[in-house]
């Protein structure tokens, strides 16, 4: 074991937890174990709100100017650090060192929005009669917490940790059993970066803490990131409990590749796109809608594809059930008529036998019928169908359940537009394979892939985790009295 068993982190000391219960840490890159996790009890998480209580006073009224001064040297450590957390969020997740180095620079971007955050959130003065001011203040709504998955270690988590905890709430994440370190590791930064003991608590765990964090009298809103069915049930058991929910769910994202589309750069684009942290990604590019004759950019993108070598610059999936589900849907496709022109199945990386590979896979003449066609991989395939018309493209796109992203390569800009206005999701994308807005930008996607008003990051994501406190007042009673005041 290369670590060492993983504790909870509570009141700004890691903790051992009540249970004794523990799941073992293996790294998809070789198979190699790295630690042990707890999976906590409801005592746990009980122990980690009462340390989220004891801190929410003096947090909650610190000037939000001198709040975001953690978050400022928050981002100098990220920065300092940044080849180390890269090197463990490749470790423990299996994605390649290059995209876990794209991972820790987004947190250093999602960590500089937080830092202007006394700028948004200034709120509103009006002298709205003669003598009488009204005034509105965003006020943070207490102890909050954070449900995050595997495939962004360390992204995810600050998709809410900065703006969460500048805007003066105190939170508890619950990290995946299946990536704990990353999480522990920014539990450090975090303190270093001078964040009062109790603001910050990890609680580590499965279901059980899941379900906890849902029914805790004092928790006040709940965030999570997962697959579609476990975002309806948090969804729901957080909300009967009349807590706030935001939960981001699964996606089957559509890319529409028109006949006028560049070859080269739509290839490379949608290889990149279906292809990028091993396809384990809520926006990756899981199905193409092709129109028209477009067999020339078919082509390229089989080429673009065999670029991509596993163990190289394309990682592992997160375990052995995840490849073997993969490979089952591009075998159950195969057998129902489609065409594999890239077969990534039964790959092998030489030295690192214990990882868990799907190599990159294009199959093509997919029905809209089929699984590949409807249901979320997440993994390295791409899934083609072929349809004659715009329309037609739209109508397949628009009938799948959910709606975090999709986008159409074409030089047309008036068919962009038409495309924009029609296709049934959150974010959209011209000639962007990954269309992920950049800060300030907010992240979230429609349909069953959202659940919860707002959006998880950006200026959306204020509203979610502060309320408005309306004050009016009157001092000079020389003023008068009129229907107003």
């Amino acid at each position: 074991m290369k670590y060492a068993a993983i504790q909870n982190y509570i009141g700004g000391k890691f903790v051992s937890p009540a249970a004794s219960r523990t799941m073992d840490v293996v790294s998809p890159l070789d198979g190699n174990h790295l630690s042990t996790v707890p999976m906590s009890s409801s005592k746990d998480l009980d122990d980690a709100v009462q340390a989220a209580k004891a801190a929410f006073p003096a947090w909650s009224r610190t000037p939000i100017k001198e709040r975001v001064q953690v978050f400022f040297r928050y981002k100098y450590l990220l920065e300092k650090n940044l080849k180390e957390l890269a090197e463990l969020c490749s470790e423990e997740n299996g994605k390649t060192y290059g995209e876990s180095v794209a991972e820790i620079e987004k947190c250093i971007e999602l960590t500089e929005f937080a830092t202007s955050l006394p700028q948004l959130v200034t709120g509103e003065v009006l002298e709205v009669s003669k003598g009488v001011e009204c005034r509105t203040e965003h006020v943070p709504l207490g102890v909050v917490a954070s449900i995050v998955p595997f495939n962004f270690p360390s992204m995810v988590p600050n998709w809410t940790i900065p703006n969460a905890i500048a805007l003066g709430n105190c939170m508890i994440i619950k990290p995946s059993e299946k990536v704990p370190l990353s999480c522990g590791r920014l539990a450090e930064i975090l303190k270093e970066a001078g964040l009062p003991d109790g603001v910050f608590n990890i609680v580590h765990g499965d279901t059980e803490i899941v379900e906890a964090i849902c029914d805790h009298p004092h928790i006040e809103a709940v965030s999570f990131v997962g697959s579609t069915k476990v975002a309806k049930i948090v969804y729901q058991r957080a909300t009967h409990n009349y807590k706030r929910c935001l939960a981001l769910g699964g996606a089957k994202n559509h890319l529409m590749v028109l006949p006028d589309a560049i070859p080269g750069m739509t290839a490379q684009n949608v290889a990149a796109s279906m292809s990028g942290c091993a396809g384990q990604r809520c926006m990756a590019a899981s199905a193409m809608v092709g129109v028209g004759n477009i067999d020339h950019i078919i082509d390229k993108i089989c080429d673009e594809a065999r670029k991509i070598v596993p163990g190289e610059n394309l990682g592992a999936v997160i375990n052995k059930e995840s490849q073997q589900r993969i490979e089952k849907y591009i075998t159950e496709a195969e057998s129902n008529g489609a065409k594999i022109l890239v077969d990534g199945r039964n790959t092998k990386v030489a030295g690192k036998e214990g990882g868990t590979y799907v190599g990159p896979t294009v199959i093509d003449y997919v029905t809209p019928e089929m699984s590949v066609a409807k249901e979320e991989i997440f993994g390295p395939v791409i899934s083609i169908m072929r349809t004659n018309t715009v329309d037609e493209a739209l109508a397949i796109e628009n009938a799948n359940p959910y709606g975090n992203a999709a986008s159409v390569f074409t030089q047309n800009g008036g068919m962009a537009r038409y495309i924009i206005d029609r296709a049934s999701a959150g974010m959209i994308g011209v000639n962007v394979g990954v269309p992920v807005p950049r800060e300030p930008f907010s992240f979230g996607g429609w349909n069953e892939s959202k659940f919860g008003v707002g959006d998880i990051t950006g200026k959306s994501s204020i509203e979610f985790w502060t309320k408005l406190k309306k004050s009016t007042t009157k001092w000079n009673a020389e003023a008068g009295v009129n229907w107003m005041s």
